[in-house]
């Protein structure tokens, strides 16, 4: 039996005849391309209504999940690991909505579609894709440490990056949500990225000991397992960087507490983020993907 401290030594450990064969490439091409779609769709004028643009943005990320996830973890790994997501993040959520911990005080509009209890279903399911490729990067990242915490904590910082990135835009820009008291990150409380670490943190810490008493698959093995998730992360950065361009209807918006922000400005923080800190990830987990394909050559 493998434990949660050696899955990190899983990538790189085939020859590059099997490295080369991955069947589910076919699958995670089209997915990335329905992602491509939804993100392009964000920011350009269209009549499709704004739900649908966010619901084919969640769902691709799901599904590109759940394809690599069974890859890498069979169907019944990503399963669980999406059911923790599911648990975790929709009771820390609700829990924040009703008391303003662990995120803070907020609550959702019509954007984000249709809620189970006083969460929308879409956002529930967000957690899921970005949180396994989060995950993947993490794995990358921290190597061949034995800690069962490495790939927890690493993941987690990488996966509120994306948040980082993504939060302002989302509540203050397109009032996916409101924050009731505002904040400084552009109407968004730190609050949220602290709430945002801990919920992460849970589901990958749970995940990693479900991992610990399972032996690792023989497809998690595989170097080409990394790119994609790498290849995903990247072009969610890239989308952002992206959003600088996009056509808005207002210059000026309002927090709850009246404090005005240019949303030039929040759509380039969120650019600037998306490059250093997200690209920062990215890059950082290929060439660790490199040294551990090389090591094995």
């Amino acid at each position: 039996m493998q434990n949660a401290a050696s899955y990190p030594r899983s990538f790189g450990n085939q020859s590059p005849a099997v490295a080369h064969c991955f069947p589910t490439a076919p699958a995670l091409a089209l997915i990335l391309a329905a992602y491509i779609a939804a993100r392009v769709l964000e920011i350009v004028p269209s009549p499709i209504p704004r739900t649908a643009i966010v619901a084919l943005d969640v769902l691709s990320a799901l599904a590109f999940a759940l394809v690599l996830g069974t890859r890498t973890h069979r169907l019944r790994g990503i399963l669980v690991f999406a059911g923790f997501c599911i648990l975790i993040g929709n009771t820390t959520e609700n829990l924040s909505i009703s008391t303003g911990f662990p995120f803070g005080h907020y609550f959702f509009l019509e954007l984000m579609g249709p809620k189970l209890f006083q969460v929308p279903i879409l956002l529930g399911l967000a957690y899921i894709g970005m949180a396994y490729v989060s995950w993947v990067l993490g794995t990358l990242i921290a190597g061949r440490s034995r800690s069962l915490l490495a790939i927890p904590l690493t993941a987690s910082f990488i996966m509120v990056a994306w948040d980082v990135a993504q939060d302002p835009v989302w509540s203050t820009v397109l009032h996916g949500w409101v924050w009731r008291d505002g904040g400084h990150w552009f109407g968004v409380p730190f609050s949220n990225y602290l709430g945002w670490y801990l919920t992460v943190f849970l589901i990958y810490l749970c995940f990693a000991l479900y991992l610990r008493r399972r032996p690792a698959p023989p497809n998690a093995s595989n170097p080409a397992i990394g790119r994609p998730a790498i290849s995903f992360y990247a072009l969610c950065a890239a989308a952002n960087v992206c959003q600088v361009f996009g056509h808005r209807t207002q210059t000026v918006v309002q927090d709850p507490t009246g404090h005005a922000w240019v949303v030039a400005d929040i759509t380039a923080a969120s650019a600037l983020v998306s490059i250093f800190v997200m690209g920062g990830f990215a890059v950082l987990a290929l060439v660790r993907l490199g040294r551990q394909s090389a090591t094995t050559d």
